[in-house]
């Protein structure tokens, strides 16, 4: 069951694996999220500038010292504020069940299974205003 915040919350899945991206999206829906998906960097500044997330999920394979700058231009370029949280999948620089704050509200995760990635995010929506 979601609460009514999580119902309301817009996710932003930035993901270049077309088969995972379809997965991640179909399960945070099946959660009561609102979902958008971007293949590349380029193609999540133009939806989160459209839309304004209230949270982006970035899962493009690339290690922190990659993905972190990733973060950063996504949210810069789409005029998004430091509030919007940022989880990267991290699988090569952490342990699964692992989730790491990284600063300026920007998470590094390796979550065990759905739904412990579920409970993460449920617990950064949970701090939106």
């Amino acid at each position: 069951m979601t609460s009514d915040q999580e119902q309301r919350s817009f996710i932003l899945v930035v993901e270049n694996v077309e088969e995972t991206r379809y997965g991640i999206e179909r399960l945070l829906t099946a959660s009561g999220y609102h979902v958008s998906t971007a293949r590349d960097e380029e193609e999540a500044i133009q939806k989160a500038n459209l839309h304004h997330p209230d949270l982006i999920l970035i899962s493009l394979g690339l290690d922190a010292v990659q993905a972190l700058p990733v973060a950063r231009r996504i949210r810069e370029r789409a005029g998004l504020g430091e509030e919007v949280p940022v989880v990267i999948f991290c699988v090569a620089s952490l342990n699964e069940g692992d989730e790491v704050a990284a600063g300026y509200n920007v998470y590094m995760a390796r979550p065990d299974n759905f739904d412990q990635l579920r409970a993460f995010l449920s617990r950064l929506l949970r701090k939106l205003p």
